[in-house]
Order: structure tokens, then sequence, then C-alpha cells
């Protein structure tokens, strides 16, 4: 089983969208695939379409979720395979979030291996999957640094406009640091994302990142499409709400790029 991290503690450059995409891209192609809600928004919940059959108005503003949840497992250790549940897509398995994920790091600094509860969490089902795909707030605390200690790749989606590059070096020295704890992860590559053909911009952020990540970059270069935007508000992965838009091609054209670099 492999454990990847998406993660950027830069906002808004498709860090949901990517692990959505990619893992139901990957799913289709018969692999066993498990996504990891670790955004207290919870919007890689909401936008594979499970968090949508509660009334919100019912739990947003209760400490408990009306569900078990990564929370859960974090904190209570409750075991993870209790936890996930099934997509509508073959293959795909989600670790919902919830909103009571917004204080677990505050209750985690007084918890013994605090960096590793995740990692130990995973390991009762190393067996179960081929891929496990770990989606993490926009920040570098510590629900991202128990991501980062549980995988053995890291992969950063970078946005194709000004300021793309602004904030990794952050991110890769937290990857170093955490290599006392996790030896083992590797920056696995790197996922441009929102290109947009019309501006010179794009092409531009595409060459500097190339430039500086070389190899590590995947050719597959995900655009600015309307349909990603829309799919997640139907609970719908881009293969299920438009299969044959620009979005749907690059996330397949990704899926089997990961597939061969590391499945």
């Amino acid at each position: 089983m492999e454990i990847f991290v998406i993660a950027n503690q830069k906002g808004g450059v498709g860090k949901t969208t990517t692990t959505l995409n990619l893992g139901a891209g990957i799913a289709k192609k018969g692999k066993k695939v498990l996504l990891i809600d670790l955004d207290p928004q919870a919007n890689l919940s909401s936008g594979i379409g499970f968090t949508q059959q509660f009334d919100k108005e019912s739990w947003n503003t209760e400490q408990q979720a009306p569900y078990k949840n990564i929370y859960d497992v974090i904190i209570n250790s409750t075991p993870i395979r209790s936890v996930f549940v099934s997509t509508s897509t073959p293959n795909l398995f989600l670790v919902p979030s919830h909103l009571s994920l917004a204080g677990a790091e505050i209750e985690m600094v007084s918890m013994i291996s605090r960096e590793t509860l995740l990692k130990k969490a995973l390991a009762e089902v190393k067996d179960d999957f081929d891929a496990v795909i770990i989606d993490c707030p926009p920040s570098l605390g510590l629900l991202t640094i128990n991501a980062l200690s549980a995988a053995e790749n890291l992969v950063i989606p970078i946005q194709c406009e000004y300021f793309a590059l602004e904030g990794l070096g952050q991110l890769i020295n937290t990857m170093k640091l955490i290599k006392g704890v996790n030896p083992d992860l590797k920056l696995g590559g790197v996922i441009l994302t929102m290109f947009d053909s019309r501006t010179r911009l794009s092409s531009n952020v595409v060459k500097d990142v190339r430039d500086f990540f070389k190899e590590l970059a995947f050719d597959s270069i995900v655009p600015r499409n309307v349909r990603l935007s829309e799919a997640p508000s139907y609970g719908k992965t881009i293969f299920q709400y438009d299969r044959k838009s620009s979005g749907a091609i690059a996330y397949n054209n990704l899926a089997k790029e990961f597939i061969n670099r590391f499945l």
C-alpha cells in the first residue's frame, strides 16, 4: 500500500479537487483507493457526496458529528476500518472529516507520539488498499504533520498563477524535518493545476516549475475548467459529472501517470 499526501499550505491550489479526481481516476483503473479527508472544512467529504446526505444545519453547530470520521480515528483511537465508507465509484473509499476536527490540533498537543497518530491508524489496513491519498488543510499544523509522518510520497499541487512557488520552500523544509520521524518520506511529484491556455503567465509558470522540479513535475496539466468547479456541488467526481470535459481528460491522464510512476 502506497500512501500519498496532497499538501500545499497555500489555499486554493486544487488540493481537494486533485485528491478527489485523481483518486477516482486511479480507482477506475482497477486499483483499490482510500481517500482521507484531513481538512476540518470537509470539502472532500461533501465533494464526493458523503456529507450531502446529512442535514448540515443539524451538525455544523454541534460538537459531535452524526457519523464516525477522522477525528474519532485520531483523537479517540477508533479503528479506521470502522470509519471508512464506500463511495459511488467502485474501488474508491473515504474516511470523512467533520468540523469537530478543527479543535483536534489543540487536543493533540498533550498526546503521546502526537505526530504519528494517523500512521498507527493506517497500519491496520496496510493490506486492504493499493493507495491511500490524504487531503490536507492549507496549513503546516499537527494534522498536516501527521499526514507527512504517515506517507511515503508528498505530492504538491501548484496553480499556474503568480505566486505559484511562494511558500513551497517552507513546505519542503517541513518535509525534511519530518524525516526524523518518517525517513521514508520523499517528494513524489508536482501537479500543475488551473492552467489557462489563454495567458502567457500560465505557460511561464509551467516552464518555471519544470525547470525547478525537473522530472518530478507530472506531464499531465490540469486546466482551469468550469466543470471541475461544478462537479463537487453535485457530490460527483468529474468522471461522473462530465467524463468528456477537459478536466476529466486531464485527471484520467494524470491517473495513468500516477499508476506508472508509483503503483
